[in-house]
């Protein structure tokens, strides 16, 4: 465990909001599991960062749980108190992150930040229209079965421009093919109503689609993720983050 003594340099009467600032670094290197079992772990008073006792302590029920209560964190505007430096200095010699999430590249849906996270809680894995391709695939299982994640979160998001160049048939270089692996969702997507790429709503149940899809697509194309969620070891998870307000809609 990483310990770090210029954070106790701090003079005594600086002593009650220290420990409030550890606690709230600690929310965040766990996920934010607040109120949880987590935080009576004697580790908890000092870590700047996920150690792997923490996460290996963790279950995968308890880090989906985190990340919803780190992201009703950025939605009422409340979210804990970040030391990046002491983050990155904790994680130097290692990582042991507790998710990875499979995200689209939208400037406005940075995965870290909706769930309130730190440096070292989460591997992040980012494409347009957050799909699963085979390189992605490796990566994901690389944060699993080597690195020792235990969920893996596809997180598609409302208004999502490749759902739309998709729905339309948008056709540009390499972007192309990228494309063609989101249509498949677009026909597949139950909707009454207008189907084309102005209608918002019939944008946003593509994109859920879109983000069952790939959920399916690990499983069937990955024997290690599959193995390992069959065994309990991890889950695969979906959600859908709303643009507006700042929502994650976590299902499975």
């Amino acid at each position: 465990m990483n310990t770090y003594m210029d954070l106790w340099s701090l003079q005594p009467r600086h002593c009650d909001r220290r420990r409030a600032l550890l606690k709230s670094a600690i929310g965040i290197a766990t996920l934010g599991v607040i109120g949880a079992p987590l935080l009576g772990l004697p580790e908890l008073s000092a870590a700047a960062a996920l150690t792997k006792d923490m996460r290996d302590k963790l279950t995968p029920d308890q880090i989906i749980e985190s990340m919803k209560q780190g992201n009703e964190r950025f939605c009422t505007g409340k979210m804990a108190p970040h030391d990046y430096l002491a983050q990155k200095r904790a994680t130097v010699a290692g990582q042991f992150p507790a998710a990875v999430i499979l995200s689209c590249i939208d400037s406005r849906a940075p995965a870290e930040i909706i769930l309130d996270a730190g440096i070292g809680d989460t591997f992040n894995a980012r494409i347009a229209g957050n799909i699963a391709n085979d390189d992605l695939l490796g990566s994901l299982e690389f944060a699993c079965a080597v690195a020792g994640a235990k969920v893996v979160l596809v997180m598609g998001h409302t208004a999502c421009g490749a759902i739309k160049g998709a729905i339309d048939g948008a056709q540009l270089g390499n972007l192309t093919g990228l494309l063609d692996k989101i249509k498949p969702a677009v026909k597949a997507t139950h909707f009454e109503g207008e189907r084309t790429s102005k209608n918002g709503e019939f944008v946003d149940a593509v994109a859920r689609t879109n983000v069952q899809l790939t959920i399916s697509a690990i499983r069937e194309r990955s024997e290690v993720l599959a193995g390992l969620e069959k065994t309990a070891k991890i889950k695969i998870v979906g959600s859908m983050y709303r643009l507006a307000g700042g929502r994650v809609d976590f299902f499975t």
